[in-house]
């Protein structure tokens, strides 16, 4: 009977030496501190049975279960990295060290990692152990399935806009098999990622697949007067966050001749590219929390789940490119919405500076919380309720009030993706495309709207 309750008996003990050493067996004269590296290297495979007081050819001298030793071998477990669990067993002259095949594999004791072969426990080398943690690295989030999502439940729509904005002609290429060239799909199921950016209803099969956009009265949480949570694909998200942002930062518009600029208090490419990050490193497998991008009067912050990805320290930030999500961040690479070099980060960095503002702050305490401070000069006023200003020749104005809802909301979707579709529009404003149309119509006459080059490959351009 081991320490545990569970039995091994005599003859399973006996057979094991007449068996001899191999894989799951070695034997020992006497305990020694170095049974650790046979304790890991069980671990490490497919678990195994030390058996004390037994010579190698098999001739038994034996070995007594003290409390004494029974304390040193559970203390060498325990040391382990991670932690081992063994069951000791006094079985007739032998004592028993039963090692269970680890779930946290690999394990290493105080003197490295250790494996099995050919009956010896044997230390690992470099390249043993780098194919050891990729063959036991869990599955990450993206390239998970989920039960009962079908290629019946991708949206060509979206898939039509993904390759237009990516510049990709896929022609009569099937749905699976364009998915599958981009590593969003297997032979007969689509991966998270391949959700996340083409399911008709991304919300419907991976609920937390969500951003909830806040603006507060004040520097706290106290009053929100603005919020919109966007349960929708990643590309959707990013569009409707930037948007948001959009709306109630302020913006200034600088003209030089016929050529007229709108500069935002925060640069536009920061808050893009801080958005894209959230969502490109944001750790999916945490539920039941979603990203967060949140205006205070001195501040943005977007905040994410799960923190910086492993390997990866704060003093790193913007000179090395590691990635949580490899498929999500190649699916934004092909938009050429992120940096491949992980130069990102030290971008927003130049920006924010060259904009007069302070760099942004970043804090990774479970969360990874990215802060973009605004400049006092631009703040709103404690307790205003919005902001949406817009200053031009030194004169300022509310920008909107003017405007119909739905045509606010157009306006959104356009600033945000310039060449966006009138049947894109009207899937994220909730109105027909003919509607859509009608609208843009109606803006274009009121001179804040305009067509710029053909209708195929053209694009919007927002006036005012």
């Amino acid at each position: 009977m081991t320490d545990r309750g569970r039995t091994i008996t005599a003859d399973q003990v006996k057979l094991l030496i007449r068996e001899g050493e191999g894989l799951t067996v070695e034997f020992k004269e006497r305990y020694t501190p170095r049974i650790d590296e046979d304790i890991v290297a069980f671990a490490n495979a497919k678990g195994g049975t030390l058996l004390l007081g037994v010579r190698d050819g098999g001739a038994i001298i034996g070995e007594r279960l003290t409390n004494d030793l029974k304390a040193k071998i559970n203390s060498l477990a325990r040391n382990c990295k991670p932690a081992i669990s063994v069951e000791l067993a006094q079985v007739g002259e032998v004592v028993a060290v039963v090692v269970p095949e680890g779930t946290e594999k690999p394990y290493s004791c105080g003197s490295g990692y250790y494996r099995r072969l050919d009956g010896n426990t044997q230390k690992m080398s470099h390249d043993e152990l780098r194919i050891m943690f990729a063959e036991n690295e869990p599955l990450p989030f993206e390239e998970k399935t989920v039960k009962g999502f079908t290629f019946d439940d991708i949206s060509k729509a979206k898939i039509l806009a993904f390759t237009r904005e990516a510049g990709i002609r896929i022609g009569k290429t099937a749905v699976p098999d364009f998915l599958r060239s981009l590593n969003v799909a297997d032979a007969a199921r689509v991966k998270n990622a391949g959700i996340l950016f083409f399911a008709k209803d991304v919300y419907k099969h991976i609920h937390h697949a969500e951003i909830t956009l806040l603006a507060f009265k004040g520097t706290d949480r106290l009053h929100i007067y603005d919020r919109r949570d966007v349960r929708d694909d990643l590309l959707t998200q990013h569009r409707e966050a930037v948007a948001f942002l959009q709306k109630h930062l302020n913006i200034r518009t600088e003209i030089r001749g016929f050529d007229r600029r709108d500069i935002y208090e925060i640069p536009l490419e920061v808050l893009r590219e801080a958005v894209v990050n959230a969502l490109m490193h944001r750790d999916y497998s945490i539920r039941g929390t979603q990203v967060f991008v949140e205006i205070y009067d001195d501040r943005v912050e977007i905040v994410n789940p799960g923190g910086l990805p492993k390997g990866l320290s704060v003093q790193e930030l913007g000179t090395v490119s590691v990635r949580r999500n490899e498929i999500i961040a190649d699916l934004f690479s092909r938009l050429h919405m992120v940096e491949r070099t992980g130069m990102g980060i030290r971008k927003m960095k130049e920006a924010m500076v060259a904009a007069g503002l302070r760099e942004p702050t970043f804090k990774p305490d479970g969360f990874f919380r990215a802060v973009l401070h605004r400049s006092p000069q631009y703040a709103l006023k404690k307790g205003a309720p919005g902001s949406e200003k817009r200053s031009e020749i030194g004169s300022e104005k509310r920008v909107g009030d003017w405007l119909t809802e739905n045509q606010r909301r157009i306006m959104e979707c356009i600033r945000a993706t310039p060449s966006i579709s009138a049947r894109e529009i009207a899937a994220h404003v909730g109105i027909s495309a003919r509607k859509v149309e009608q609208n843009i119509a109606k803006l274009r006459g009121k001179g804040v709207l305009r067509r710029v080059g053909p209708d195929r490959g053209g694009h919007w351009e927002v006036v005012q």
